[in-house]
């Protein structure tokens, strides 16, 4: 499908108002055809369809504003202290993406999970809570339901840089500003045409898709850790025993890449070709994607007597290519868990 034909379709919506089957579609567009882009990863249509596969509900302009306009979060010193370091390697990010930028959606951010009984103790303007839009029945079921909600789609089998803290998070059941979000929201900033679309998006991934990445002391995190070992012993039990005995468990190696969606592996344009996919089938895969690229250096790995993983550079396409497969491999038990582990 070209762009135009995307586009059209995006505008016009499925044949017959059929949204399951238009969902579909647009996953199988992704899944084979990729959105179109330039050599940059720049897409006009890219944050739309994320938008709409993470069925984001619309965002006014004035109520990202309004959190901006309340000026600098608790959490503030410790945003400051990440954005500078985001990506800094990366020349199409710093040339797109201003540090400002990154700070006011981060901080909005902070103001919207953390602070709103602050700012009303305070008498400054509450920060919102974004609506829910409506089905065609009426209920607030999801328009388009999100990937990463549904335990399953289709037949079983088909595929239907900066550690972690708990700097910001006051509980273990609340959601907050931890360390790391600020490469997590990178690509959102990167493919959005506004602060606002950016943070629409950044806000349902982390409040819907893993909120455990950035709840408490982050366990979402840790189980999605410990579930990338067991899939590698699934899916290649050899590379899984050297790894293993030579004491390099994923939580060693794995941790931003957990975190971030392999936001932290440039180059850039292959992170958002992979979120492409993630979004579409369920961030739940990022799991199977950090072991297909384990795999993909597997001869380096095993040939090693201290075997640390990089995986640099990302290359998305054969990542993508090998998580299909893998995914057919996985028990049915270990899928749920793996569906469940970023809630």
């Amino acid at each position: 499908m070209t762009q135009q034909d995307l586009q059209l379709f995006l505008q016009n919506g499925p044949p017959n108002g059929d949204l399951v089957a238009g969902l579909d579609e647009i996953r199988r567009v992704v899944l084979l055809d990729g959105i179109p882009s330039n050599s940059d990863g720049m897409s006009e249509l890219r944050i739309h369809i994320w938008l709409l596969l993470m069925n984001a509900p619309p965002l006014r302009t004035d109520i990202y504003l309004d959190l901006v306009r309340q000026g600098a979060s608790p959490a503030y010193a410790k945003i400051r202290n990440d954005t500078f370091r985001t990506l800094t390697t990366d020349p199409l990010f710093r040339r797109r993406v201003t540090e400002n930028s990154l700070t006011r959606v981060l901080n909005a951010i902070a103001w919207k999970l953390n602070d709103a009984n602050e700012a009303r103790v305070n008498g400054w303007m509450s920060p919102p809570t974004l609506g829910v839009p409506k089905s065609v029945d009426g209920s607030s079921d999801a328009f388009f339901p999100s990937p990463a909600s549904i335990s399953t789609r289709g037949p079983r089998g088909s595929v239907t840089g900066t550690e972690g803290s708990d700097a910001g998070v006051e509980s273990s059941g609340s959601v907050g500003y931890v360390q790391g979000m600020n490469v997590l929201a990178a690509p959102f900033l990167y493919a959005a045409r506004s602060e606002a679309e950016a943070f629409a998006a950044f806000d349902r991934c982390i409040t819907q898709e893993c909120p455990g990445y950035v709840r408490g002391s982050m366990e979402g995190v840790h189980k999605g850790l410990a579930l990338v070992d067991q899939i590698l012993a699934v899916v290649d039990p050899k590379l899984s025993s050297h790894l293993l005995g030579k004491g390099m468990k994923a939580e060693i190696y794995a941790f931003p890449s957990v975190l971030t969606m392999c936001a932290c592996t440039p180059p850039l344009p292959e992170v958002l070709t992979l979120w492409d996919f993630l979004f579409a089938y369920g961030p739940h895969l990022n799991l199977l994607c950090i072991v297909a690229q384990l795999v993909l250096v597997r001869d380096s790995l095993l040939n090693s007597s201290s075997p640390k993983p990089d995986f640099k550079p990302l290359r998305a396409r054969k990542v993508i290519d090998y998580t299909v497969n893998f995914a057919r491999k996985i028990p049915e038990d270990l899928y749920e868990q793996m569906i469940g582990h970023a809630k």
